[in-house]
Parts: structure tokens; C-alpha cells; sequence
């Protein structure tokens, strides 16, 4: 049977580098703004745009809004942000009228709040749906974007913005025989709306990442008998959900302001923050104390609210490291499968951190079996199964939660070129080039919202989102006012913002795993060593950045 395969996968090449691609007769749509994307970045972009005057229309691939919220439907997916900190913050009649039902919300709840947003300040008009972008050529004669759709629809902006999401490019493993299964297979990114049920299957799931961590614990509880292919086990820690009760609700209410002030200064713009008390001036004991406080507390303080140093010294992550090792001792009975599930190549907190309900606990179960694939590895996919080095599993569904070619894999997608026939799928080959996170060398009036090396990235989203929208909203008025015809920065401010983004991940021990953060990807040719994608200075810090670039006149970016 041929697998559900992710709806964006490369597009072939069939229009070169500086040279529009052929279309129907169509005559070019206009707009001031267009933007790609209608999830949480796209949305809050398009209500800026509007409110500020600009004639803006929202390009999305998929047949209705929402971004990640739209295209993620598999069982058990939800963010690990507290709801009430992810959703956005600039109306305050929004916020008075939303309730949130649990404190991390599922994505059906989600996806509902995204819809509640786009109908309430009438934003579905202004959007395209079923539109995927192909190409995007800037013309140097006219400084304007020409931008080719897939169905052979042409538009033409002054200036395009992309909302094209951190996760939104999808990759399947390159395993032999996938196309030769007999039985259902798909990526958890294009989950098939009618599957919700897998009561009497063998199920199987490729991929310990996030989503498999998410989607395990509830097929454990349907599936007949559950295999779990696993090559590098993540470090996760417990989630601790609940539902929000009409009280809690209300005196949620009457804090908003407290809330993002709170986000406004953490890091991660999640509401916890890092203790700021020295890790060796702390007794052992009380450390202890600690950090068992943070495991039985909900969100991410497990994470970002522990010492400062766990995250930048290596023995410091190690001891914390070890009483998270002995959390997934206690909870996983048979001592060989909670060694095969504790990870020995990173330390905690390395890697992004995904937050777990029931996870390790469906180890436990009779149905669920553990394939180390690191001992065993796959060989091949077959019409029936699995086939590893050591047997075949024969399975009747097998999921894909194998991830996403992260932050740039979206952009690498639509052949996007600038000045001088350029591409940015050629400028970025060997990692990404930005100023900011928002602007390339070569790429004018075209502004990444959500891009690599921004401040979005590796923070709670909305609340990154939020900041960099607000910063080229006004930065986009100015050059309105002032006639501005092309912005782009200059190449040294690029270089210099490419040391100061290496030079953060220094600081840190994020360079030292094999992770998104980093650029890794088995299943992407090529994808061993290091790129530079996330920007690691924190929130505050990142902000205070754009601030004293605005301040300067907008330094770094050459105005014609």
C-alpha cells in the first residue's frame, strides 16, 4: 500500500533560479503584504497588516487555517506551554472572553481557539486556502515579490513575510520498502482524519521524538500489540495536566497582565524562568528537595525553571541528569527496558524536552514492546511489517514520527529567489544567513517571522511571535512613511549577528547534542554537523536587540 505521505514534500524542480515558472492566464493578483502561512504567526501578521492599512492576503497551503494546529492531528498531540501563556495577548477583550478548558490545551481545543480568533476579527476573507506556494521571485525592476502558486495563480506584493512555521516540514525515514506495506502507514504531520481508533491492531511506531512520546501512551491503551522502534531515546519529564476549572478560569482573568509581564522576562517566554541561586552554594539536600518539586510541578520548570547552570556546565546538567535518570528507574518495572529508554549521548535538558503523560508508564503494559534499533537496526520495510536485524514484525498500521526538516525545511521547499537570480535554498545550503532572524543579504522586502536565528524559535511561540510581528509592523510603517522602495541588510550586519548567534550557542550545552536545535536530521543526507539555527540569548535579551536597532535609525539594513 503506498504511504500517506506529508502534503508539502519537495516540489520538483521545474523552474530554475531567477526564472518564473510557466502559469495560466490569470492576470497577477496585488496586495502591499503578502503573507505565507495562516497559523498562530500568520494570523497575528494578518491582523497587524490590517489594522495598520495595509492591503494584505494570507497564502496557506493547507484546506483550512491553523498551521501546526491544523495539519497535527494524531492522538494525543497538545502544547506544553501553559494554555493561558500560548494564547495571544494583544486584545484584552479576547482574552476576557476565551476559556481554556485544561491548563495544556489538545490540539482540537487549540485548533478551535485559532478559529474563534480568525472569525471574531474577521480574518478568513483575507485568506487563501488550499494555496500552496511554489515560487517567490523578487523583480528588481518594479522592487515587488511575484509569487506563483501551484494551482497557476500569480500575485505580486511589495513585501512578503513568511509564517511558514519551525515544524512544518516533514520527514520520513530512509528506510528500503516503505512504498511495498500492506497496511495503513502515514506521518503523524498528514494524519488521516478518519483514523481514530486502533483496537486490535499490531501497531507500529517509528520514532521517539516528541510526537512519538505524545502519541505512544494512547495507542497503548487501543492497539492489540504496540512495537516502538527506537534509536535514540529522548529525556522526558512529566507533563502533570489538569482541567481548569470555571474558578481557576475566572481568577486567570483578572491576571493576564501578570501573566505575560511574567513570560516578558523568562527566557523562554514560558512562566518559569531559571533559579538564579548558585548550583554549588545550594546543599546537596536541599538541591534534591528542589528538583523533586520541579518534577512533581506541572509545564516546563522541570526544564528552564532549575538552575541556571544545569543548562551551561556539564557537571551540574550530569547530577541532575542522574536523578532524572532514576525517575524513569522507578516508574519503568523491567530494569532492561528502563535502561534501553534513558538516553546516554546528551544530558537532560540538551535536546528539547518533551513533556510526557503516561509515557514511560505504557512500558509497563503487556501490548507494548520496545524495538532498540541501535542493537538491532531496521533493515526493511515489508508488505507485512518491520524487519529488523534480529525479526520481522508483522504490524497492521505503522506510523511515521520521524519529525521535521526543522526551522529551514519549509524554506527549502518553494524555490525562493532574490537579487541577482539568487537563491535562498543555495545562500542557506550550508546553514542559515540572517540578520536578526528577520532579513538575508540579497533578499529584499522579504521579512522571515518565523525563521531560523530569530527570537520565535526556541521560546513559547506566541509570545516570540508576538514581538517580531509588533517590530516589523512598525518597521514596515516607517518605510511607508519615508517612501522606502527596498530594504534588505547589509552583509557585515549579517556577519556580525552569525558571530553573535554562534557565539550564544557556546554558552550553552545545546551545541553539544544531536538535535533540531542544531540542525540534526538522520533522515536528511548530509545533516551530521552543526547549523546554527536557533538563537539562544533568551527573550529579554533579544528584544533589547531589536530595540536598539530601531533606536539606531534601523542600523544594519540599507534603505533605498
Amino acid at each position: 500500500m503506498e504511504i500517506l505521505m506529508p502534503k508539502n514534500q519537495p516540489r520538483p524542480p521545474e523552474s530554475q533560479a531567477g526564472q518564473s515558472p510557466q502559469n495560466n492566464s490569470a492576470p497577477p493578483k496585488r496586495a502591499d503584504v503578502l503573507v505565507i502561512g495562516a497559523g498562530v504567526c500568520g494570523i497575528y501578521t494578518l491582523y497587524r497588516m490590517r489594522k495598520l492599512g495595509f492591503e494584505t492576503v494570507v497564502l496557506e497551503a493547507g484546506d483550512a487555517p491553523g498551521g501546526t494546529w491544523f495539519w497535527n492531528r494524531y492522538p494525543g498531540c497538545r502544547f506544553d506551554s501553559e494554555s493561558y501563556s500560548y494564547g495571544y495577548s494583544f486584545s484584552p477583550e479576547l482574552l476576557q472572553e476565551w476559556d481554556w478548558k485544561e491548563h495544556f490545551a489538545p490540539q482540537p481545543e487549540t485548533l478551535s481557539y485559532l478559529n474563534y480568533v480568525i472569525e471574531k476579527f474577521d480574518l478568513l476573507r483575507h485568506m487563501v486556502l488550499g494555496c500552496r506556494v511554489s515560487d517567490a521571485i523578487f523583480d528588481e525592476a518594479e522592487d515587488e515579490w511575484v509569487v506563483h502558486t501551484e494551482n497557476g495563480q500569480v500575485y505580486r506584493s511589495t513585501y512578503l513575510l513568511t509564517a511558514v512555521g519551525m515544524l512544518s516540514a516533514p520527514t520520513l525515514p530512509r528506510i528500503e520498502g516503505r512504498e511495498t506495506f500492506g497496511g495503513e502507514a502515514f506521518h503523524t504531520y498528514d494524519w488521516p482524519q478518519d483514523k481514530t481508533d486502533f483496537s486490535g491492531e499490531r501497531v507500529g511506531v517509528i520514532g521517539t521524538g516528541a510526537t512519538g512520546v505524545q502519541i505512544v501512551p494512547v495507542i497503548a491503551e487501543q492497539a492489540k500489540e504496540l512495537y516502538v522502534f527506537q534509536r535514540r531515546p529522548n529525556w522526558c519529564a512529566p507533563l502533570h495536566n489538569s482541567p481548569i476549572t470555571p474558578e481557576e478560569m475566572a481568577d486567570i482573568k483578572t491576571r493576564y497582565d501578570e501573566i505575560f509581564d511574567k513570560c516578558r522576562k523568562t527566557p523562554g517566554g514560558f512562566l518559569h524562568g531559571p533559579d538564579r541561586r548558585k548550583f554549588n552554594e545550594v546543599p546537596e539536600e536541599e538541591r534534591l528537595a528542589f528538583w523533586e518539586q520541579l518534577y512533581a510541578s506541572p509545564g516546563f520548570g522541570v526544564w528552564v525553571g532549575n538552575f541556571a547552570e544545569v543548562l551551561m556546565d556539564h557537571e551540574a546538567n550530569a547530577e541532575y541528569t542522574a536523578f532524572i535518570a532514576d525517575k524513569i528507574r522507578q516508574t519503568v518495572k523491567a530494569p532492561e527496558v528502563a535502561e534501553k529508554l534513558i538516553p546516554t549521548d546528551h544530558g537532560f535538558g540538551t535536546r528539547r524536552v518533551p513533556l510526557e503523560t503516561g509515557y514511560f508508564e505504557a512500558f509497563n503494559r503487556d501490548n507494548v514492546h520496545l524495538v532498540d534499533v541501535k542493537e538491532s537496526p531496521i533493515e526493511q520495510i515489508t508488505p507485512i511489517g518491520v524487519r529488523t536485524t534480529a525479526q520481522e514484525y508483522k504490524l497492521d498500521s505503522l506510523i511515521y514520527a520521524t519529525g521535521f526538516d526543522a526551522i529551514t525545511g519549509a524554506f527549502d521547499r518553494i524555490n525562493i529567489v532574490g537579487r541577482n537570480g539568487e537563491s535562498l535554498r543555495d545562500q542557506w545550503s550550508d546553514g542559515p544567513l540572517t540578520y536578526l532572524g528577520i532579513q538575508s543579504h540579497g533578499f529584499p522586502n522579504f521579512f522571515t517571522l518565523a525563521g531560523p536565528q530569530g527570537g520565535s524559535v526556541a521560546t513559547n511561540f506566541p509570545r516570540g511571535i508576538e514581538d517580531i510581528v509588533d517590530w516589523v509592523s512598525e518597521f514596515l510603517v516607517m518605510l511607508r512613511d519615508k517612501g522606502v522602495q527596498r530594504v534588505e541588510p547589509q552583509q557585515e550586519a549579517v556577519e556580525d549577528w552569525q558571530k553573535e548567534v554562534r557565539d550564544l550557542y557556546q554558552m550553552t550545552l545545546f551545541h553539544t547534542a544531536k538535535s533540531w536545535f542544531t540542525g540534526y536530521n538522520s533522515n536528511i543526507e548530509g545533516r551530521d554537523g552543526i547549523r546554527y539555527l536557533i538563537y539562544n540569548g533568551g527573550s529579554p535579551r533579544y528584544r533589547r536587540r531589536l530595540e536598539e536597532v530601531a533606536n539606531a535609525g534601523y542600523a544594519g539594513f540599507e534603505l533605498k
